[in-house]
């Protein structure tokens, strides 16, 4: 079954683990995927991800991460999609939920936090809105 969206589908799948309140959840990889696993781990919104080669794309397991009963993940939002790309320029970037919450954008320089492409004043696609 082939995919239009395969980041949107990633952000489901995370969604919805965390509200069945799953300790982890299987995503078909690809190195995008891994990348935005990174960020959310270097952020603080999962505990950890590993990546196991299976002979074909690979699997990326994700270990969510809970703030007691409560996901550390309250939204995700996919902004930018196969049918509509959103480019920002870096002063153009603006904090997501008053800056308690995270975009992820892909850049020039890879994959990054807004507050990291506002610092080293990179613009690029934003991918999706975590808070």
């Amino acid at each position: 079954m082939s995919m239009s969206d395969p980041i949107a589908d990633m952000l489901t799948r995370i969604r919805n683990a965390g509200k069945a309140k799953f300790n982890s959840v299987d995503i078909p990889g690809a190195k995008l995927k891994v990348e935005i696993a990174k960020v959310l781990k270097d952020e603080g919104y999962i505990r950890n991800y590993k990546f196991a080669k299976d002979g074909k794309q690979g699997i990326l397991r994700v270990y969510l991460k809970y703030d007691g009963p409560v996901s550390a993940i309250f939204k995700l939002e996919r902004v930018s999609r196969p049918s509509r790309r959103v480019y920002r320029k870096s002063k153009d970037i603006t904090p997501v939920y008053n800056g308690t919450g995270i975009a992820i954008l892909s850049t020039s320089r890879g994959l990054m936090t807004d507050k990291r492409a506002r610092r080293e004043n990179v613009g690029g696609e934003v991918l999706c809105n975590i808070w």
